[in-house]
């Protein structure tokens, strides 16, 4: 039984090694993004189509990097509720944006990364669509369930 063990944390290891490289990747990424000022031009020149879609433009930098950061998210989600509340339009669109989409490179650079999957094919368009879906339904929802609008 010892002997699986051991044999367990060696390979346990060996996944922490091979996935740190792309982890370390994306939270330089995430950190270059922030500082850079980046985040606040794209959200502004996505705002329009976030107000078309009838999402609030202040869910934008959370719909931003939710698909690359979980910490990061929360962090801005928390931002969100500081500034508009959590039972305000954009902090319960901003709730259930978060609740619904996924973290989607963090769990490829990880879930790939421990396998050694190095062709993604169909996977980050898949749930790149997917998380656009989500953030697109969390207001719809909002509207809908709270008979509100931005």
């Amino acid at each position: 039984m010892f002997d699986a063990f051991v044999s367990g944390a060696r390979e346990g290891l060996r996944s922490c090694v091979s996935i740190l490289p792309p982890l370390i990747g994306l939270m330089m990424g995430i950190t270059m993004l922030n500082a850079s000022g980046a985040l606040d031009i794209f959200s502004s020149f996505l705002s329009p189509v976030a107000h078309a879609l009838g999402l609030p433009a202040e869910v934008l930098p959370l719909a931003l990097i939710k698909p690359i950061s979980g910490s990061g998210s929360t962090a801005i989600l928390s931002q969100i509720f500081t500034a508009y509340g959590p039972d305000s339009w954009i902090g319960r669109v901003a709730s259930v944006m978060s609740a619904s989409t996924e973290t989607t490179f963090y769990c490829i650079a990880v879930y790939y990364g421990a396998v050694g999957v190095k062709k993604l094919r169909h996977t980050v368009p898949a749930s790149l669509l997917a998380d656009l879906s989500a953030c697109i339904a969390s207001g719809l929802a909002v509207s809908v369930f709270f008979h509100q609008g931005g």
